[in-house]
């Protein structure tokens, strides 16, 4: 899927940023997947194309996931903290993101 100008700046704005952690880089050195967090009500098409057209990546497959957010307690209030979306990219073969690079 082609992004068009109209939506370039929709697609800007899907991918929240990556996730760092245990978990996400042990599936990007295991099977080349890479973890963004992501807007909530993105899909996986726009997933897709965010990714393609910023890392300039050919993406294979996206799977999503919805995080509910802890309940927490302050005190004697109760809160709860915000939910969030996760999208696992899988890569084609061949392709990385190379995160170090991209910030410069």
């Amino acid at each position: 899927m082609i992004a068009t100008r109209k939506n370039d700046h929709r697609l800007m704005q899907v991918l929240v940023g990556p996730v760092i952690s245990e978990k996400a880089t042990f599936v990007a050195d295991k099977n080349e997947q890479v973890v963004f967090q992501v807007m909530r009500d993105a899909n996986k098409l726009e997933i897709k194309a965010a990714v393609e057209l910023l890392f300039k990546v050919q993406v294979e497959s996206v799977q999503v996931v919805n995080q509910k957010g802890k309940a927490k307690r302050f005190g004697r209030f109760e809160g709860r903290r915000n939910h969030t979306k996760k999208a696992y990219v899988c890569l084609k073969p061949g392709q990385e993101i190379n995160f170090e690079a991209e910030a410069k």
